[in-house]
């Protein structure tokens, strides 16, 4: 997914921006469309997808988070907005329900100038029956130039990466994996961290430690977490019932507990997880209230917390079950700022994948 010179790409593109508002840097890069240039251009990058955080390694994710810190500059201006992506199209193709991930994919890419088409499945013509394979051709038959898939299955994205052109973002997949999440999450945590010790952002989460709690059998937050946060040096705990963990945690580098309390007065951050009736075949805990009773960040127990930690929460929420609410209205609650860090973050994934050439930054292409 990386290419060299794509954060300074970036920077230009900004810095551009402001002396120039509607501008575009002057640089060149072929017609994406066009298969023989756009073959050549891919082989100067090292990644047309982002479909896992381990696509990324840890040298990929620092790379995405310093070029989200020049977008966040571009989303709190009054016009926060920058050329960097226009004359591409990103299509948005959600098999299922999606507030925080579409919106903020969406916002990403109207602030990198670049148009936007929205799917619907409720609408498509999956409902005369026809195939996934035959859906995502049609629409990259159509000249787009990225597709954001989230779908149930786990592995769809990747099946669809073989099918277009275009490049795929995996925005979820099943139990599988969430990892502009896993990247939106990291983010967040570094600003966190820098706000708090007055200095710059780290690139290093050794010595931090992080509880991912609650129904990780079910998330595929937890693993793109998990891989992420390991990455980069943080050492992760997963504090589950043994019937809400994975059949196998082979692969996953983190410690398990069965038990909350034993792990809060250690943790720096506490990253709570939805509990996903929608996933659940059968009876994983005897009910709500029991599991908020061993589970649930209550009032008593985020007391309990060292005064500087962190409390995190993907969204959805079960206010009551999973966080009281009293605790989301702390100031150690960081949910809000997860969905606001989440469009810079995105913006960074959209321009390395769509906009970043050796040597310079994407210009408009040629009308097709």
């Amino acid at each position: 997914m990386t290419s060299p010179g794509t954060t300074d790409a970036a920077r230009a593109a900004v810095a551009t921006a402001r002396a120039r508002p509607g501008t575009v840097a002057p640089a060149s890069t072929p017609t994406a469309r066009d298969d023989s240039a756009s073959g050549a251009r891919l082989a100067t990058s090292a990644r047309r997808h982002l479909l896992s955080v381990a696509d990324l390694g840890r040298d990929g994710i620092l790379e995405v988070l310093h070029l989200a810190d020049s977008f966040a500059e571009v989303t709190e201006r009054d016009i926060p907005k920058v050329p960097a992506l226009r004359g591409r199209t990103v299509a948005t193709l959600f098999f299922e329900s999606s507030t925080r991930t579409r919106l903020s994919f969406e916002t990403a890419a109207k602030r990198l100038s670049a148009d936007t088409m929205t799917f619907t499945a409720s609408t498509s013509s999956l409902s005369k029956g026809e195939s996934l394979r035959d859906t995502v051709e049609t629409i990259d038959a159509m000249g787009v130039d990225a597709m954001v898939v989230r779908h149930a299955s786990a592995g769809a994205p990747h099946r669809v990466a073989g099918w277009v052109r275009a490049s795929v973002v995996n925005a979820g997949d099943g139990q599988h994996e969430h990892p502009t999440q896993a990247l939106l999450d990291c983010y967040t945590i570094r600003e966190a961290l820098a706000r708090r010790r007055s200095g710059d952002a780290p690139d290093d989460f050794a010595g931090l430690r992080v509880a991912v709690v609650g129904d990780i059998r079910h998330s595929r937050v937890a693993r793109s977490n998990v891989l992420a946060l390991s990455a980069l040096g943080a050492e992760v705990t997963l504090v589950a019932p043994a019937t809400l963990l994975p059949p196998s945690l082979e692969g996953w580098p983190a410690n398990v507990s069965n038990e909350l309390d034993p792990v809060l007065a250690e943790t720096d951050v506490v990253y709570l997880l939805r509990m996903q009736s929608e996933r659940m075949q059968g009876t994983f805990v005897p009910s709500l209230r029991e599991y908020a009773a061993r589970f649930g960040l209550s009032r008593e127990r985020a007391a309990r917390l060292a005064p500087d930690a962190l409390v995190m929460h993907p969204g959805p929420m079960n206010r009551g079950v999973e966080i009281d609410a009293e605790v989301l209205e702390g100031s150690s609650a960081l949910v809000t700022r997860q969905v606001h860090n989440g469009v810079p973050v995105r913006m960074a994934v959209l321009f390395l994948l769509l906009g970043a050439a050796p040597g310079g930054l994407a210009a408009p292409e040629a009308p097709r």
